[in-house]
């Protein structure tokens, strides 16, 4: 069996090691800036995976008054308000040479020569590591760790030796890259077809009511299975079409949706976050049902099922539906009532089936990618507890790997 220690015994010399971000009065949105260090918030953290984008910026003066909630390549940051059990690492190759947390998040610095920054990362997101990070949580509000640094100082983690640390990282290591390798391809596909798609110029102010073209929560009947598709709000995408994950309850509420249909957030942060996913992965004639807070649009017939999609992802209708939003601070919602009363360009429709025909082709391989990333992830989440406990070697975990990547 290895050692086991309490986390804490595994910081590193430098000063500010373990830390929480500043509290709100340090960094506040009138900080923001449009360059400068970029400042970490939960967006960045999605699902595990360091987002080295889509920031906001504070100056250098302000990020040196908050010296101790400075982060580099190799750190670890946990979420300890909002959505915790969240863990990502700062990448080895980062676009910048500093950042910044946010007062909802902690930051774990290591001593090299005692633990590879990977080796916790992964342990962390392993049932063991998660069940450790929230046994102290509190769920009552704002979900939340108490005594949060304290907590994390005191967790009890393996200690294998640094190369054993090592071999186990590029193991599941190899799953996450050929993951990774999936959502590049997956992301160069929107692009390209968001840029095809601005330029058709529907979504130009026009005299064409949208809903001409798009319905917006259409009537679907109720699933007739016991136990259907659900998506909650988690699981919709913030910066592409496919929906990931999904579970199954009785089918009472929320929501219905069928394939060809995108779900759009409809409340605060998540319209503004950009949360929007493409139903594809039903059977044929199955209906899914969801949360409350989507708005299900359904191209109509004769229009491209992407339509609806490229649509919803569009700078101008989501700023008109931003604007639509009403209700108190942080509980703001848009109806789709109001997010349908927007108006574009009549569609050239020859055009238009053109560019559903090749949408069509390219969503057809994203179905593809996708669905081997989640055998990917599911055989990353089998392999992860049986490494990190010793219970499976690590040259057979690689041949399993092997066999699939």
């Amino acid at each position: 069996m290895w050692p086991r220690l309490k986390f804490q015994a595994l910081a590193s010399q430098d000063r500010w090691s373990f830390t929480i971000g500043p509290f709100g009065s340090k960094v506040t949105t009138a900080d923001y800036r449009l360059n400068g260090v970029p400042f970490i918030r939960g967006v960045n953290l999605a699902s595990g995976v360091f987002l080295d984008e889509d920031f906001v910026f504070i100056d250098e003066s302000t990020a040196d008054d908050v010296r101790s909630a400075n982060a580099k390549s190799g750190d670890l940051i946990f979420t300890r308000k909002g959505t915790i059990g969240q863990v990502s690492m700062i990448p080895r190759k980062p676009r910048f040479p500093r950042y910044v947390i946010s007062g909802s998040q902690m930051k774990a610095r290591l001593e090299p020569s005692r633990a590879l920054p990977e080796f916790y990362y992964y342990w962390f997101r392993s049932p063991e590591g998660q069940h450790a990070l929230l046994s102290n949580a509190v769920t009552v509000g704002v979900p939340s760790l108490a005594n949060s640094l304290e907590t994390l100082r005191n967790i009890v983690v393996p200690n294998p030796p640094i190369e054993e640390q090592r071999a186990i990282a590029e193991v599941v290591g190899a799953l996450d890259d050929k993951i990774a390798v999936n959502d590049r391809i997956a992301a160069t596909y929107e692009d390209i077809l968001q840029a095809k798609f601005a330029a058709l110029g529907t979504a130009e102010e026009g005299d064409c009511a949208v809903t001409e073209l798009v319905e917006f929560n259409p009537r679907t009947p109720r699933s007739a299975q016991d136990n259907a598709v659900y998506v909650d709000m988690a699981a919709l995408p913030t910066r592409q079409s496919s929906i990931r994950t999904w579970a199954h309850r009785p089918p009472k509420g929320g929501s219905r949706f069928q394939n060809g249909d995108t779900l759009l957030a409809r409340i605060t942060p998540c319209l503004e976050n950009g949360k929007t996913g493409y139903v594809d992965f039903l059977d044929d004639d199955e209906i899914g049902t969801g949360s409350t807070e989507f708005i299900v649009m359904r191209s109509r017939k004769g229009i491209p099922p992407e339509f609806s999609y490229f649509l919803a992802r569009h700078e101008r209708f989501r700023e008109h539906a931003i604007r639509k939003m009403v209700g108190s601070s942080g509980r703001q919602r848009v109806s789709a009532a109001d997010a349908a009363h927007f108006f574009v360009r009549r569609p050239d429709f020859g055009q238009l089936s053109a560019f559903g025909a090749e949408a069509a082709v390219a969503f057809r391989h994203l179905k593809s990618l996708m669905e081997e990333s989640r055998v990917l992830e599911r055989l990353r989440d089998t392999l992860l507890p049986e490494l990190m406990s010793g219970r499976l070697r690590v040259k057979d975990a690689q041949k399993v790997a092997e066999e699939e990547v």
